[in-house]
């Protein structure tokens, strides 16, 4: 099975892209837990609260890579997390950053800004797509794990993607 991981910045496209890759390859996708557990919380969330997000990311992750397939395209992964913890609280769990390291995908496709921002009330910086963009592309130049970055309109995303995603064979 060949993973792939999309991550970006808030709002740049990554669960569409992730979906499409999914129908183009008729294969799963793993979506982001995030989303879940935080529309599920009865308080605004916690510094712990990030931990227990990366723990039922890689619990979904698991969950569908157990499904099988030639592909699973996973819409977030560690380095969301790391980021995020970093922004929000300076600081990672170390947990979060061993299972950074452990992670084993094929290909990274890091989503660009350049697509419009959509509200939504989970988001929370519109403003700074571009700093985090940057923060993205940094971490996996220096961990010299393989990726793209995908640009332009969504079609154009999916046809990048999937040229990249052919070079894996």
């Amino acid at each position: 099975m060949r993973k792939i991981a999309i991550i970006g910045p808030e709002s740049t496209g990554k669960t569409e892209l992730a979906q499409r890759l999914a129908e183009y390859y008729q294969c799963n996708w793993v979506p982001e837990y995030s989303r879940e557990y935080l529309n599920n919380l009865s308080h605004p969330y916690e510094k712990s609260d990030l931990l227990e997000i990366a723990k039922g990311q890689l619990q979904l992750l698991e969950e569908y890579a157990a499904k099988g397939g030639d592909y699973l395209f996973a819409d977030t992964d560690m380095h969301v997390m790391k980021v995020w913890s970093d922004y929000k609280y300076h600081e990672t769990d170390p947990w979060i950053l061993e299972e950074l390291e452990k992670q084993d995908y094929d290909l990274y496709i890091l989503t660009y800004h350049d697509i419009p921002y959509e509200e939504d009330p989970l988001r929370e910086n519109p403003e700074e797509r571009a700093y985090f963009f940057d923060i993205y592309q940094n971490l996996l130049v220096n961990s010299g794990r393989p990726f793209l970055v995908v640009t332009g309109d969504r079609q154009a995303r999916l046809r990048k993607a999937v040229a990249a995603i052919k070079t894996l064979l």
